[in-house]
């Protein structure tokens, strides 16, 4: 047991900007705990990079989108922080786990509508819901959002209203909760090179050229340009922002 360390669980820790946070969080001297939906053998890969580094990582499966299954979540987070840590509360959220669907507002069909739904804004609320008790006073809540709330991108309209509405709930959990010293943010990525709406900012030779010549700084992002910016926030040095919505694009559309 290590009381001198602070703890941190990030959704969807598994891959993408989650795992990247997870590494930058533990290069901090932060332990955390990563979720998963279904890809158990990728976070206990993550698990095992951030302990052959001396730090301290579990992972537990989790549906972001299933609501129904928070309470059983949150008991077997509670018993996780027993028995590895000793302690009753974690330190900090990172609200990550989630998914993008490219669609035009005209085709967008009520399913995937629900679904995104379900897991960005649903998930989001319901889950930070359930957890507040366990984050420990003078903690963080970070919100994972997209440029694309303050820009626009054909086909992205049913994924970024969810992520508007995730920015305003940012505000209010930050006024709500400020009397326990818990400070809640957003961070909004930009085009970042990964899995995410099928891998092609990653994939695709012309889309990268494309997208790059978008951004000030000419290139898409990497999830090293963003794992470092959601640790920075959990840190002492970032203790007096509050409610504010933090974009990390490169200059995108500026």
């Amino acid at each position: 047991m290590n009381d001198f360390r602070k703890i941190a669980l990030v959704t969807g820790g598994s891959r993408g900007l989650g795992k990247n946070a997870a590494l930058a969080l533990s290069r901090k001297n932060i332990d955390v705990i990563v979720t998963y939906h279904t890809r158990n053998e990728e976070a206990e890969a993550v698990v095992r990079e951030i302990e052959r580094t001396g730090g301290r990582a579990a992972a537990l499966q989790l549906d972001a989108g299933d609501t129904a299954s928070f309470g059983a979540f949150e008991s077997r987070l509670a018993d996780l922080l027993r028995e590895k840590w000793g302690r009753e509360r974690f330190d900090f959220l990172i609200n990550n786990a989630g998914f993008g669907i490219n669609a035009p507002l005209a085709s967008t069909t009520e399913e995937q509508f629900d679904s995104l739904m379900n897991v960005h804004v649903k998930g989001v609320f319901f889950l930070t819901q359930k957890l507040l008790p366990r984050i420990a006073d003078n903690g963080s809540v970070i919100n994972v959002s997209t440029g694309l709330t303050r820009f626009s991108l054909e086909g992205y309209g049913a994924y970024a209203a969810m992520k508007g509405a995730v920015e305003i709930l940012t505000k209010y959990m930050a006024k709500e909760w400020g009397g326990r010293g818990i400070r809640v943010n957003t961070i909004a990525p930009g085009a970042i090179a990964t899995d995410f709406g099928g891998g092609v900012t990653r994939d695709n030779p012309a889309a990268r050229e494309r997208i790059g010549s978008m951004i000030a700084l000419g290139r898409v992002g990497e999830p090293d340009d963003i794992g470092g910016v959601i640790a920075s926030l959990c840190t002492a040095d970032m203790g007096w922002v509050n409610a504010q919505r933090v974009e990390a694009s490169g200059g995108m559309l500026i």
